[in-house]
């Protein structure tokens, strides 16, 4: 059992490495963004140490074939379903959002890699001979049309009087900083000539026209000479902000291979560049297509954002030249052959994050950033706009790079592997007989066998599950208000539905539902809704579990106070607390995470349905957060303040879970249980004085030690 064979240092190096570079140890990801993905090789490793009867480290990167049914009510991006799928086992996932269930669907089923390839290849070349020339440039060096990498736009405050003003926070256009580039590239914000700088010069004026560089930087705040004043990120006026282009980054592979040129290629936008996009701007305004998504953007949590710069409906997130061409593009999806209509359709949907007037240039990586990079909809000042097509193996954001992803995605799922050090080296162990392939089934009683699928697109409270059905319950749920799926979801949903419109499960015009389990102001989900909802999903997954068996579940937040929702969920099912793991699940550098003192690690949750009983004598919690320290540290991980902070609050939840246990459910209703074991949980950890019973009861104190 897993109590006995899991092996956390073990498990953590593992993970570790593999959220630094996740698409590389699990392919499988790249058929489609999702958000906070947990490393697969963890549950895996939970999997294989409750069902395998022997060390875990043992046996970890051996192949197996092994028999069971597998849960998890809250799906998302398909972690726990194709590594228990992986492995032999008949999997079950309950998802509120289509996008959801669509994307673990292309996850698991079988395609003809090779005939998509040529598909999407095919795809790929007429697009170019029909929209190649609006995504060319002619080099400065040579003179040849060389192809667009990024086109760079600078949002433009218009004022009534007819001045435009440039909004940059700054004139860096491209830093020398990672070595990826020889030299700093700089703009100006009067003249909008681009120059290049060698590291350390300290330019003070653009030779070009004399305007000091700092005066590029635009206040947020501020007035146009005529006296009217503006505001950056709340539009005056209708529509959409308005967008300048004003730099391209590109390639010219003659200049490459004269050896001649070091770094990559900038430019000013010159006045054939504007042309050309002038020219898309005309083909725009001939006809309207079918695939543009006329959707509203609702309110949220996220879309507020959107909605105060100005943005209204979907379509309006891209430009003239992006709109053209993804509409080109659908259309071709649309009409290619059913066996790849599916997988090219999803491609599309994830190529949108990097088609759109959201994304941003990273002037140090220099490379697109995509819209959802801060899970979220960052709306900034300079936005970069990547080439439709893409050039091979250079850059990043085109068609062409998606359709390679996905490619190498489902060449993973044919075999898989396992991606470890052995002497100092990267090296790939293919774990013999396992694949990622699932037959899909529309009622449990097919679920007997191998690899056999049931998707829902919907709560486990609406449609639930036949009792004591299913083995095991790996879950990672949402983490209270962390991530607004839905809201973020909607953007690729509101053009794929255009894209294969027979989906029966894309009917309704939104992925937002009322029965998801996420904190939400915007809807009035504070700490108390978003537990009642965990607490309604739990109970029902926890019938459809057998006796004894294990529902585990991962979880992090800085707040303790939302800790004492899965407190009253996980008791309110009857579950029986036995122990807690930790393991690193993000990326130390994620752009969402960096420099917010946030943890990077995840407590494991590990309980059990009765008989199992509460454990005695377990040791306190100073003792166990030492012991996991020590096992991270072991391998080399280092443990910061906010890794300890959230072990400390994933331990603290434990204890609570096993002190309320015997005399549990005190009396009272729902309201009563939360504030209960809010209060327990604020005591345990030293802060009962912080907080009145009134506060804990409403669930919005928040606590962060």
């Amino acid at each position: 059992m897993i109590e006995a064979n899991f092996d956390e240092p073990y498990v953590a190096a593992l993970a570790a490495a593999e959220k630094q570079v996740q698409q590389s140890y699990r392919p499988v990801i790249a058929v489609h963004k999702w958000f906070a993905r947990r490393p697969g090789t963890l549950f895996r490793a939970l999997a294989l140490a409750e069902l395998v009867a022997a060390p875990l480290a043992d046996h970890y990167l051996e192949g197996h074939e092994l028999e069971g049914v597998v849960l998890d009510p809250f799906m998302g991006g398909g972690t726990t379903i194709f590594e228990a799928n992986r492995i032999g086992l008949s999997t079950i996932g309950y998802d509120t959002n289509p996008m959801s269930r669509w994307l673990v669907e292309r996850e698991l089923e079988p395609l003809d890699v090779e005939a998509f390839e040529r598909v999407g290849e095919g795809i790929a070349t007429d697009l170019e001979a029909e929209l190649g020339h609006l995504y060319v440039t002619n080099c400065v060096e040579c003179g040849s049309t060389v192809p667009v990498k990024f086109f760079l736009w600078v949002k433009t405050h218009v004022c009534p009087c007819g001045r435009r003003i440039h909004l940059f926070p700054g004139p860096l256009v491209a830093s020398s900083r990672m070595g990826r580039h020889t030299h700093e590239v700089l703009v100006c914000g009067n003249c909008l000539s681009v120059e290049q700088y060698t590291p350390g010069e300290e330019p003070s004026a653009c030779p070009n026209c004399g305007s000091p560089y700092e005066a590029t930087r635009v206040a947020s705040k501020g007035s146009c000479r005529c006296g009217r004043p503006f505001a950056v990120g709340r539009r005056a006026g209708s529509g959409p902000p308005q967008h300048t282009l004003f730099a391209l980054e590109y390639h010219c592979e003659a200049c490459k291979r004269k050896g001649a040129h070091r770094g990559r290629f900038f430019k000013a936008a010159d006045r054939q560049d504007h042309a050309r996009y002038a020219a898309a701007v005309a083909l725009r305004g001939q006809a309207a297509s079918r695939f543009w998504p006329q959707d509203p953007i609702r309110e949220g949590d996220e879309t507020r954002r959107l909605l105060r710069w100005g943005y209204r409906s979907f379509h309006e997130l891209h430009n003239d030249r992006q709109l053209v061409g993804l509409a080109a593009l659908a259309e071709r999806i649309a009409a290619a052959p059913a066996q790849v209509r599916p997988a090219l359709a999803t491609v599309f949907s994830d190529f949108l994050r990097y088609q759109n007037m959201l994304c941003r240039y990273d002037t140090a990586a220099l490379k697109v950033l995509d819209v959802f990079s801060v899970h979220g909809f960052p709306v900034h000042r300079v936005q970069c706009e990547a080439a439709l097509i893409g050039i091979p193996r250079v850059g990043s954001g085109g068609f062409r790079h998606f359709l390679a992803k996905y490619a190498a995605a489902k060449r993973y799922c044919r075999r898989p592997y396992e991606t470890v050090r052995i002497g100092g080296r990267k090296r790939r162990v293919e774990a013999r007989a396992e694949r990622i392939s699932a037959t899909f089934v529309d009622d449990p009683k097919g679920l007997r066998g191998s690899r056999k699928a049931l998707l829902r697109c919907a709560s486990i409270c609406e449609s639930p599950l036949p009792a004591e059905s299913v083995d095991m319950v790996l879950t990672d749920p949402p983490y209270f208000a962390n991530v607004q799926y839905s809201e973020l979801m909607d953007f690729c949903y509101a053009w794929l539905r255009r894209l294969v419109p027979e989906t029966p499960y894309f009917a309704k015009p939104t992925t937002r539902s009322d029965a998801e389990v996420v904190g939400n102001a915007t809807k009035g989900r504070g700490v108390e809704a978003f537990a009642r909802r965990l607490a309604d999903v739990f109970q029902a997954a926890a019938r459809a579990l057998r006796p004894g068996g294990p529902f585990i579940f991962t979880y992090h937040h800085n707040d303790l106070s939302t800790y004492a929702s899965l407190v009253v969920a996980a008791l309110d099912a009857e579950l029986v607390p036995i122990t807690t793991f930790v393991c690193p699940t993000e990326m130390r550098g994620s752009v969402h995470i960096y420099g917010a003192n946030a943890s990077r690690l995840d407590t494991v949750f590990v309980l059990r349905k009765p008989p199992a009983r509460v454990c005695a004598g377990v040791a306190g919690i100073e003792e166990r957060l030492r012991t996991h320290i020590e096992n991270l540290r072991s391998v080399g991980l280092t443990v910061t303040a906010g890794d300890r902070r959230c072990i400390r609050h994933g331990l603290i939840a434990e204890e609570v879970m096993r002190a309320l246990a015997p005399t549990w459910p005190p009396e009272g209703g729902f309201e009563a249980r939360l504030a209960h074991a809010q209060r327990l949980l604020l005591d345990r950890a030293g802060l009962a004085d912080r907080v009145t019973a009134d506060q804990a009861g409403a669930g919005w104190e928040r606590i962060a030690v």
